[in-house]
């Protein structure tokens, strides 16, 4: 089976490459080994490479376990938690529904 190639535009390519380079600065701290880490993870040790490169075309779930593994799992909650200009497209889109004033009985 041929192996899928994933085009970036390049501006993705520097975000998923400093990601990758933060994910490897990670492992270095905690002073874990590129081969315990595949292991802990549960991916080859070429996977955590591609990983630490911020190759495109590992799985979103690689990337997870990896961070999971460094303990920094709940970074991704983070991820598009603070959607302000979707809220501001909603919100454009929304209409205001006015009532009539309550006539006052005689």
């Amino acid at each position: 089976m041929p192996k899928k190639t994933v085009n970036l535009l390049p501006r993705l390519e520097r975000i998923l490459s400093g990601l990758g380079e933060n994910i490897r600065l990670a492992r270095l701290r905690r002073n874990v080994t590129a081969k315990l880490e595949a292991e802990r993870a549960g991916i080859s040790i070429a996977t955590l490479a591609k990983i630490e490169a911020g190759s495109p075309s590992v799985a979103i779930g690689n990337y997870m376990q990896v961070l999971m593994t460094l303990g920094l799992d709940g970074d991704m909650a983070k991820v598009a938690l603070d959607d302000e200009l979707g809220r501001k497209i909603q919100d454009a889109g929304l209409t205001v529904r006015r009532r009539a004033s309550k006539r006052s009985s005689k």
